[in-house]
């Protein structure tokens, strides 16, 4: 298969056959072959008779059914276990990602890169809800993982599957996919796509979902960085534990010396203890790490590394 489209849904009942028929028309016209596979998260409205009205009229769709709302990460690694296509194209369900622009990503591909990433410069959603927090929040994913894009919430991207090998999403990392790639050596761009009003349905995004990508952040750049050696992040931390009950004790000797303070009334001497007690701790819990990752790797024959090829 040349090219799988990875659709997650979640109450589209409206915008189902829309996007089904827009999709496949453009596919049509690439002269690839091509599956559409449509992952239903758990809708509670009329989706799940949509898609099987469309299957009934093509049996070469794919539906995947989950069990309940599990969210678009693991909707989206749902359709990526049960697809097959060199190239995978992932894109919303409601009609504001459009299908059109699918060719340009694929045109992108051809040309060298391993993941297209779409940019919405002119995202047709609320300025103050929608639109200002999503720049806000790109500025600071993109200076932390040092990756320049402009949209990690744009759902529509295109992979070469080779760059999605042994990746696994959990939480909200399906925006930072992108970046992930990009850290095990591949080639990343990015373009302009059209963003579309939203005529059916509600938005399922809110404000409340910025913590929960701010968390994931942390994580990606944890696993980015200490992913294989996490003694270095929580030895680092307890050095400067150290370092900090060490200055607290050398002050707790200068005002005995030169002020006679009680050194047992002084708060700041169990101010050093306390930093002390940390230190200790992040190193046991840095050595338990290390533990865990060796066991992590070697029990499942995982490597360290990624390979290119071999000349």
């Amino acid at each position: 298969m040349d090219i799988s489209v990875i659709i997650p849904v979640y109450n589209e009942e409206e915008n189902i056959s829309p996007v089904y028929t827009e999709t496949k028309e453009v596919l049509e016209k690439t002269g690839r072959s091509y599956e559409i596979v449509f992952i239903n998260d758990g809708s509670k409205d009329s989706t799940e008779k949509e898609l099987e009205n469309l299957k009934k009229d093509d049996p070469s769709l794919k539906v995947i059914e989950l069990n309940r709302n599990f969210g678009q990460t693991p909707a989206i690694m749902a359709g990526l276990d049960s697809s097959t296509g060199e190239v995978v194209v992932t894109m919303d369900g409601d009609l504001q990602n459009d299908p059109q622009d699918i060719p340009n990503l694929l045109e992108k591909i051809d040309s060298g890169f391993d993941v297209v990433s779409g940019w919405r410069r002119k995202r047709k959603d609320s300025l103050l809800t929608r639109v200002l927090p999503s720049r806000i929040a790109n500025s600071i994913i993109s200076f932390v993982l040092k990756v320049k894009l402009h949209d990690f919430g744009c759902t529509l991207k295109a992979y070469r599957r080779s760059a999605l090998k042994d990746m696994r999403l959990y939480g909200e990392m399906h925006r930072f996919i992108p970046a992930i790639a990009d850290w095990n050596g591949a080639k990343i761009t990015e373009i302009e796509v059209n963003h579309r009003r939203r005529k059916h349905g509600k938005s399922k995004y809110s404000l409340a979902r910025t913590a929960s990508v701010l968390l994931d952040l942390f994580l990606v750049v944890f696993l980015s960085e200490y992913r294989t050696k996490p003694i270095r992040f929580f030895g680092g931390i307890s050095i400067y534990s150290f370092i900090f009950g060490t200055l607290t004790f050398l002050a707790v000797i200068y005002m005995k010396v030169s002020r006679g303070t009680d050194m047992t009334g002084n708060p700041l001497l169990i101010l050093c203890v306390l930093f002390y007690l940390v230190g200790i701790q992040l190193i046991a819990l840095g050595f338990l790490s290390e533990i865990n990752i060796r066991t992590y790797y070697e029990s499942q024959d995982k490597k360290t590394y990624h390979l290119k090829r071999i000349i």
